[in-house]
């Protein structure tokens, strides 16, 4: 490995910085996830729905306690400031969940885009300096220059694996974050027409 990166010139420490950094996040974002789905309570969501319909708010701050389900803490957010303004409560903290969700996205996604550039430029450079080399020496040892183009190819091979690996954990990331929005404004939906039902009959 030592020897791949010393034959692929300067650019492979630059590139080098880009696959820690990515192999972090990727880390980082993983184990986020893991906590997110293992603190999940599905069952929950819906006895929380089936409660709000005989507006048992009590019962459901009792069955919510202690709780961290990113969805209910939507929908408990909402419930607190059912007499304000339901949707917008819960319109917020679903944007400050997304945010969490959403962290570190840039970054990998600055990867895969920088990644392949980075390695196309060492390339280049690469290639500049075969030809140099070509213009001094002329043509009396062309395994030099073929050596040369050889050894300025790795850093586009590197490039484009250090995308490749990342473009795959970027999109699964992605979809999961996407997938959440959709579950939240789903219950948060259905929270708040069953709140619009329960008012009029709290005017009668």
């Amino acid at each position: 490995m030592w020897e791949i990166i010393k034959n692929g010139g300067p650019v492979m420490y630059p590139l080098l910085a880009c696959s820690m950094v990515a192999l972090t996040v990727i880390f980082e974002r993983a184990l986020f996830w893991l906590g997110i789905e293992r603190r999940r309570n599905r069952p929950l969501m819906d006895v929380v729905l089936t409660l709000a319909e005989s507006a048992d708010w009590q019962q459901i701050k009792e069955k919510i306690q202690g709780s961290e389900d990113h969805v209910i803490r939507v929908l408990t957010v909402g419930i607190l400031h059912r007499d304000y303004d339901m949707a917008k409560a819960m319109e917020a903290e679903a944007k400050h969940m997304v945010k969490k969700m959403a962290r570190f996205m840039t970054v990998l996604d600055t990867m895969i885009t920088v990644a392949p550039l980075l390695g196309i430029f060492g390339t280049v450079l690469g290639i500049i300096s075969s030809f140099e080399m070509l213009g001094t020496d002329g043509i009396a040892d062309p395994k030099l220059v073929t050596g040369g183009i050889a050894q300025a190819l790795i850093t586009t091979a590197a490039g484009l694996g250090i995308s490749i690996i990342t473009v795959f954990p970027y999109n699964y990331f992605k979809s999961r974050i996407d997938h959440s929005i959709y579950g939240m404004e789903k219950y948060a939906t259905s929270l708040e027409v069953v709140h619009q039902k329960l008012r009029p009959e709290a005017g009668q």
